[in-house]
């Protein structure tokens, strides 16, 4: 017996699939079999994934719309019938490039605004746009990625952690809601995993050595990539993951444990 994950019948919606981990769910989803609608707010990087997708032999739409906009999602995703959401968009802030995230106190309520607008308006706006749908066929998958900021206290990422939290909360309530209703949400809960300007950025000595104690957290003495979150995404958005709901689950490198 074969064991596969087919897709293949599915619409599905990625945000933030214009780069890193958003186009490696967008192509996993798709070699899956799900058509897949591919956001982010550059035209150019929606266009390469899409690209990809169909030198995959895969099926892929744009998508282009500001998730922290709540008029433009739900005016982009009303008539998608969109059976699979994948909300991936997301801001870590400066850490991103520079990999070492300013305190609580070097940061001001303003510098806040940012993480809650993308990482859990984003996440609400999304999904509520795309349930009615779901509801409808009674049938849908509502996949969040999340970060073990939210799960690990961490310095330098409260407000990051807190918007992430936040996300991950709202997902638990949204999935006793729609549970009867055949719909599954769940989320999965990141260790870092570095943009290409992080690897590449030329920073002071105290940035190496911040990344070298990081990358020691980790049990499998390596940072993530995106290939490596695909899996699990594409599990959750099969018909073998049908039992699984309410979760946020850690895919980490075993940066943190739980039972």
């Amino acid at each position: 017996m074969t064991f596969t994950l087919d897709l293949s019948g599915r619409r599905a919606v990625v945000t933030g699939a214009g780069r890193h981990v958003g186009r490696a769910l967008a192509r996993a989803l798709a070699e899956a079999g799900a058509e897949v609608g591919v956001n982010d707010l550059y035209g150019d990087r929606i266009d390469d994934t899409i690209q990809l997708i169909h030198d995959d032999g895969g099926a892929a739409f744009r998508l282009p719309f500001d998730v922290t906009d709540a008029d433009a999602v739900e005016a982009a995703l009303a008539d998608v019938g969109t059976d699979i959401l994948v909300n991936n968009a997301g801001n870590a802030g400066a850490e991103e490039l520079t990999g070492v995230p300013p305190r609580l106190l070097d940061s001001k309520p303003g510098d806040w605004d940012k993480f809650f607008r993308v990482n859990l308006f984003g996440v609400m706006y999304c999904t509520r746009a795309v349930l009615p749908a779901m509801v409808e066929r009674q049938w849908g998958r509502v996949i969040t990625i999340v970060s073990d900021a939210a799960r690990k206290p961490q310095a330098g990422m409260t407000a990051y952690g807190a918007a992430k939290g936040g996300a991950a909360a709202f997902c638990r309530a949204a999935a006793a809601e729609v549970g009867r209703n055949g719909i599954t949400v769940n989320c999965i809960s990141l260790g870092t995993i570095p943009q290409e300007q992080w690897e590449m950025a030329d920073g002071p000595s105290e940035v190496s050595e911040h990344r070298q104690r990081a990358v020691r957290e980790y049990t499998l003495r390596r940072f993530g990539t995106p290939e490596d979150i695909t899996g699990m995404v594409v599990l959750l958005a099969s018909d073998r993951g049908s039992w699984i709901t309410g979760q946020t689950i850690p895919v980490n490198g075993g940066f943190s444990f739980s039972l």
